[in-house]
């Protein structure tokens, strides 16, 4: 049995004390294989750097996060390009839009996402999509920019059924975490009537951890969790959920 975590932020200060363990834990419980998305110019060079300890099982992404676009924006692309153009990632992200906290730079972040949006085109590769209270917005970019080549996740999926059936119809993965556990968030009614082949798993550690460790640090050794949860969902069984999912991750992430 194997799991793909695909979107974990196992660079961040949270587990400066305890990676090794972490990883290790991680293969302890098949986690195969982990994609780490990058934040912003901050991050690069910590994500890197653990990248190069576990070359086996952490596989890094390039991109800004919509939070971190501010009036810099612009330079922090460029940076973020030169690393693009430097060598290969597993994808374009974390991109997308956030207007749950603040809205004040909503045109720069659909600039910002449009931007990315046409690297994963140019590179060929797959777009993953930070998407807090902006379906909307990202619906409309990605349909007026696509070309039916791009592809990708929209994470961290907590929307309703119809916006999960757009996301299909765009040809994109519904990334599924620790939320879909959570009693009261709905999730588990939308995924019961989304096929499994249009979902991949992962933990967005650190945040976000599964039931039963709701409320401590999250991290990849949990997603038998969130894979057990689905089983239960669709009353499959949890190596079937593992089988599929990681095939879904595998053919999205080449």
């Amino acid at each position: 049995m194997e799991f793909i975590d695909t979107h974990a932020h196992l660079y961040l200060d949270n587990f400066k004390d305890d990676i090794q363990d972490v990883c290790q834990r991680a293969k302890q419980n098949n986690i195969s294989r982990i994609y780490l998305p990058n934040i912003d110019t901050e991050t690069i060079s910590q994500m890197l750097a653990l990248e190069t300890k576990f070359p086996d099982l952490l596989y890094p992404m390039m991109g800004l996060h919509p939070s971190s676009v501010r009036d810099n924006y612009e330079k922090e692309l460029e940076k973020i390009e030169e690393y693009l153009q430097g060598r290969t990632f597993s994808a374009i992200g974390e991109t997308g839009m956030d207007l749950y906290w603040d809205q004040s730079y909503k045109k720069e972040q659909k600039n910002a996402f449009e931007k990315q949006l046409n690297w994963a085109k140019e590179l060929n590769l797959p777009l993953v999509i930070h998407s807090r209270e902006a379906f909307d917005e990202i619906f409309r970019i990605i349909t007026h920019n696509n070309d039916n080549k791009l592809k990708g996740i929209f994470h961290s999926f907590s929307g309703s059924y119809e916006q999960a059936e757009h996301i299909i119809n765009l040809g994109f993965k519904i990334g599924i975490n620790g939320i879909v556990t959570f009693k009261n968030s709905g999730l588990a009614d939308v995924v019961k009537k989304i096929d499994i082949k249009h979902l991949v798993i992962e933990t967005d550690s650190p945040f976000l951890a599964p039931v039963p460790k709701r409320g401590k640090r999250n991290e990849s050794s949990y997603i038998p969790y969130i894979a057990k949860k689905i089983a239960e969902i669709k009353n499959i069984s949890i190596e079937d959920v593992a089988k599929i999912t990681t095939i879904n991750a595998l053919n999205l992430f080449k």
